[in-house]
């Protein structure tokens, strides 16, 4: 009779985890967080002058392990020379700018990210670690700015329902040009830059929620 008892919670449970363990192809939605700059204005404070920071994003998700996540976001940066002991030939320099941000990034979860079917190890958190390429775009007249940009960084994934999803996520752009800041503090010293050379980055601290959608096929207990 015990053993009856037990086949069937242990059937029951089974039909219980199947119906919560549904995987979706997709996630979508917003976030929003703080940016700052580092450049010749900003040689090395972390988070100094944060400015407000938005995004809408979309994720692909390939496996329990890796994702492809499309985001455009827009943050405003500032900096001012005089904050520090930097001082350039041409006297002090400040800015403030509104930069758009579109990439995409490849992120790799440290844990099997999912809900329910436990046979797979699946976890409703995770750190992950991302890695992509975008684009750096200050719509300014006369002073205006684009160019590639290399994101980079790591965050933490946790699964609050079956279709719902909360991250915190820090990322730094390195950008390929030196002008981010405005003509004023591109080469300020007389040192030619190159992509890889006296260039500026900016920095994105991100709150997020994504609702899941786009149901994947069923999966069998040899994927994964």
């Amino acid at each position: 009779m015990r053993k009856r008892i037990g086949l069937i919670l242990g059937i029951m449970m089974g039909l219980i985890l199947t119906a919560t363990a549904q995987d979706y192809k997709y996630e979508a939605g917003g976030g929003l967080g703080i940016g700052f700059y580092m450049g010749d204005a900003n040689q090395s404070a972390l988070f100094h002058k944060p400015g407000a920071a938005f995004a809408a994003l979309l994720r692909r998700t390939i496996n329990y392990r890796w994702a492809i996540k499309f985001d455009l976001a827009t943050a405003h940066i500032k900096g001012d020379t005089r904050d520090f002991d930097t001082r350039f030939p041409g006297g002090d320099f400040n800015f403030s700018r509104q930069l758009i941000d579109l990439g995409a990034q490849a992120e790799f979860n440290f844990f099997h990210y999912g809900i329910g079917y436990l046979y797979l190890g699946t976890k409703r958190f995770s750190p992950y670690l991302l890695l992509g390429i975008g684009f750096t775009w200050v719509p300014k007249k006369d002073d205006g700015y684009f160019n590639v940009n290399i994101p980079l960084g790591f965050g933490l994934k946790y699964k609050v329902a079956p279709r719902w999803n909360i991250g915190l996520e820090f990322s730094v752009r390195k950008t390929l040009g030196d002008k981010l800041d405005g003509w004023r503090l591109s080469d300020p010293v007389g040192i030619d830059s190159s992509a890889f050379k006296n260039t500026d980055w900016y920095s994105l601290t991100m709150f997020s929620v994504t609702y899941d959608f786009g149901r994947k096929r069923a999966i069998c207990n040899n994927d994964m």
